[in-house]
């Protein structure tokens, strides 16, 4: 007698039968009827808002990006550099001496040039009273100088010292130029207070006496004289009160008389 299955075992076909089918899960994309509208119009108001948002910091770092790509650019290379140092208003001083004295490297980049000191440095040439200073992009400098005005002449032994109103030297001539007064004093210079009392004096002068004076002598501070074409002298004392004693000389040259002394223009002699 064959023994029969063992109790309590089941075969495997069994135990399947009792569980069930086995079930196999696979994910499929919903379509688009699936989804709410409302959910749809939500998901994209909120993408909208993200871009929104995001919109600000994306275009403050294209700028900040292209800002610092143009600053690289101008500043630390070449590409903007000093190709030209160009010069204006020169004519006692040469351009060459301008461009010297402006001590600008050829190639440094433009934006960087400092200009006020390159100014200075070209106003520290005796020839320019003052000088200033541009960029004109992409590749030059513009020095723009106002030379000084000659007022007098100082000879020098057989030189002669050209100083401007302020009593600054800023040429020396083989020989004198025509229709500047001479000055006489001994050590001519913007500091020597001679020669500013001198430019002082021709400053004061009337068109007339300008016309037949032949030079200044000054002394000393207290004892200026003028010196006219026709030999003729003028006693001026020092130099205040200049406009009131050139208005008396002035209406004393009809005189004849060798001395006109107006140091004292309210008590007048001449003889």
């Amino acid at each position: 007698m064959s023994p029969g299955p063992a109790r309590g075992r089941t075969s495997g076909a069994e135990a399947a039968g009792r569980r069930g089918p086995v079930r196999r899960w696979q994910l499929v994309r919903a379509g688009s009827d699936a989804v709410p509208a409302s959910t749809r119009r939500f998901m994209r108001r909120a993408r909208q808002r993200r871009m929104r948002a995001a919109l600000p910091w994306a275009v403050a770092a294209g700028v900040l990006a292209l800002a610092g790509l143009v600053a690289w650019l101008v500043l630390g290379t070449g590409l903007f550099g000093v190709r030209e140092v160009r010069v204006e208003g020169a004519e006692l001083v040469d351009p060459v001496r301008v461009r010297d004295a402006a001590g600008v490297p050829d190639g440094v980049p433009l934006a960087r040039v400092d200009l006020a000191q390159t100014a200075r440095r070209v106003g520290e040439l005796a020839p320019v009273e003052r000088a200033t200073v541009r960029r004109d992009w992409p590749d030059a400098l513009v020095v723009r100088v106002v030379e000084r005005t000659a007022v007098a002449v100082v000879p020098q032994g057989q030189r002669f010292a050209v100083i401007d109103g302020t009593g600054t030297v800023f040429r020396d001539l083989e020989r004198r130029p025509d229709g500047l007064p001479l000055v006489r004093v001994a050590r001519p210079g913007a500091d020597d207070p001679g020669t500013r009392a001198a430019v002082e004096v021709l400053g004061a002068l009337t068109p007339e006496l300008r016309a037949v004076l032949v030079d200044v002598t000054v002394e000393s501070l207290a004892g200026i004289r003028l010196r006219l074409d026709d030999d003729r002298t003028v006693v001026w004392g020092d130099a205040s009160r200049g406009t009131d004693k050139a208005r008396v000389a002035t209406a004393l040259l009809a005189q004849r008389a060798e001395k006109i002394d107006v140091s004292a223009p309210d008590v007048v002699t001449f003889r």
